[in-house]
């Protein structure tokens, strides 16, 4: 993306800049990730980051829903094409321990990992991200409970407390892969969180 003299791009694809903010911000976190950090990355002027994307806040509300949207969708294709809460939890995890380690991208999950340790400041963002986080999980609580609902699981399961369960396992695989936890590694771990059903 090649800048002229008036600091608009020749030619400008919002859409690979988008994504190549998204790596950025996955790879830095939110507060470390400056204006200068995603020009560069981006290969545009801070007037032209301005004018495609408005300020460092709104392109990371963009850069939150494109990961939803892509790097993140699978446990949305999960819970919609699989037929049980438990087929869809597994395969959830099984895909997260896939997504998180690719050599691709920053490991882990941009959602529970971009805005750990935010400032002040930034306590909106990261009040978003916790939002997503707890909506996330009373996904997953709902369709557990749809399952019993429907005598699929028994009726003195506790839905909440395995959402919570899975929810917090699918957290600590974020931050295992972070840490440099390889696939195989995260694999062990959705088998042994898997052995929590009856």
């Amino acid at each position: 993306m090649t800048e002229t003299r008036r600091g608009r791009p020749r030619s400008f694809d919002r859409e690979a800049a988008l994504e190549q903010a998204l790596l950025t911000f996955w790879e830095r976190g939110y507060d470390a990730t400056s204006v200068a950090d995603l020009t560069t990355s981006l290969g545009i002027g801070a007037p032209s980051l301005y004018a495609a994307f408005g300020d460092k806040r709104k392109l990371f509300e963009e850069v939150v829903q494109r990961y939803q949207d892509t790097h993140g969708a699978f446990t949305a294709r999960a819970l919609a094409e699989e037929s049980t809460a438990r087929a869809a939890i597994e395969r959830i995890l099984r895909e997260a321990a896939t997504q998180y380690t690719e050599p691709e991208h920053a490991r882990g999950c941009l959602i529970i990992s971009a805005a750990q340790n935010t400032i002040p400041a930034s306590a909106d963002v990261a009040d978003r991200l916790r939002r997503i986080r707890r909506t996330g999980r009373d996904v997953l609580r709902d369709r557990i409970q749809g399952d019993v609902d429907a005598g699929l699981l028994p009726d003195d399961t506790d839905a909440a407390a395995l959402a919570t369960f899975f929810a917090a396992t699918i957290q600590g695989m974020s931050q295992q892969a972070r840490d440099g936890a390889s696939r195989d590694d995260l694999m062990a771990v959705a088998t042994t969180a898997m052995s929590v059903w009856r």
